[in-house]
């Protein structure tokens, strides 16, 4: 939904405003009638009035209508093989054509909005656990792609943009989309924030992208939340708007070049670490109840890097990570299944 559009419907941004959709149609219609009553005017000879024997350019208006809507009473009918010809071949199309404008119209303004409601509402009452994308950029997009790829389902995303183009791209892969502005409470309320398991913002503008968090938080104050801001300088007020991650790609792209410069292989297995499709894989999950008591070195599902234990985290050869306790989060270097 965009500004001034009604709040929770499901649609696509349209190319015109409403009341030029409107106004259109309208044209249409009165332009056919108005075709169909100089038409009929100009031979109106051809016509014939069973009340008055008269036909004054009421009656051409009145029988033109009555043939476009189909009623035919039959006190004023065409009698020549023109005015005949022309009712069934141009008076005809006319007919279906203005019954398809209003058609259409209702549609648009009535039929789809309610049907938009109720499948929102639909959507709505099944979402939960779901990861909410804010911005379908070519870094929103990266990021989908990689967790669908990781095993998350696409339907489990629900993408958050004003851009058509992103957001069939993103329906296409899948996702659940809206066309919205992810800084308003209501939009965050309308794909269940609170009820989600994540949230990536990847606006394009460091501003945007901090409104976003905020708002977010406001409405969701447990939920982890991951921000890419490309200013070094907005990090900090990131972080004070709620951001749980917060992600510099010009600071990460800085680092791999400085690792590049002593050696290739760094770099290379850094890269590997962040995709799915390499070797090995970063991953963080929770302590598993016969793993407590162990050291964080002596993991057998990979090679444990560090220990999460409340607000404070510890190296593998810390004296703290000797022994695993419950509630901790540990990360750790896995390998990937061949494929």
């Amino acid at each position: 939904m965009t500004r001034g559009s009604p709040p929770g419907t499901l649609k696509r941004k349209g190319q015109l405003p409403v009341w030029l959709s409107i106004g259109w149609r309208v044209f249409a219609v009165l332009a056919l009638v108005g075709l169909a009553v100089a038409v009929h005017w100009f031979d109106r000879t051809g016509l014939r009035d069973n009340y008055d024997g008269h036909v004054s350019f009421l009656d051409v208006v009145y029988f033109t209508m009555i043939s476009i809507t189909t009623t035919g009473y039959g006190d004023i009918a065409p009698v020549s093989d023109r005015a005949r010809m022309f009712d069934a071949l141009i008076v005809t199309p006319i007919r279906v054509f203005v019954v398809l404008l209003f058609i259409g119209t209702a549609y648009n303004f009535v039929l789809k909005r309610t049907w938009d409601k109720w499948r929102m509402a639909l959507i709505q009452r099944t979402l939960t656990g779901h990861i909410v994308v804010a911005g379908y950029g070519e870094t929103g997009s990266e990021a989908i792609d990689e967790l669908i790829a990781r095993g998350e389902k696409p339907e489990g995303f629900v993408v958050i943009d004003t851009s058509a183009a992103a957001l069939a791209r993103a329906k296409a892969c899948g996702c659940i989309v809206i066309d919205a502005d992810a800084t308003r409470d209501q939009t965050l309320k309308d794909v269940a924030v609170d009820r989600a398991r994540a949230m990536i913002v990847t606006a394009g503008r460091d501003d945007t992208s901090i409104l976003i968090t905020l708002t977010a938080r406001h409405l969701a104050p447990d939920l982890p939340i991951s921000v890419v801001v490309r200013n070094e300088d907005n990090e900090f007020p990131a972080r004070a708007a709620g951001a749980t991650t917060v992600i510099n790609p010009v600071s990460f792209a800085g680092l791999l070049l400085a690792s590049a410069c002593s050696g290739r292989h760094v770099t290379d297995y850094l890269t590997d670490l962040a995709s799915v499709h390499g070797k090995v894989a970063l991953g963080e999950r929770p302590v598993t109840a016969d793993e407590v008591g162990r050291p964080l070195s002596g993991l057998d599902t990979g090679t444990g890097l560090r220990l999460y234990r409340g607000d404070q985290s510890f190296g593998r050869h810390e004296p703290e990570a000797q022994a695993l306790r419950s509630g901790d989060t540990i990360v750790e270097i896995t390998a990937t299944p061949a494929k």
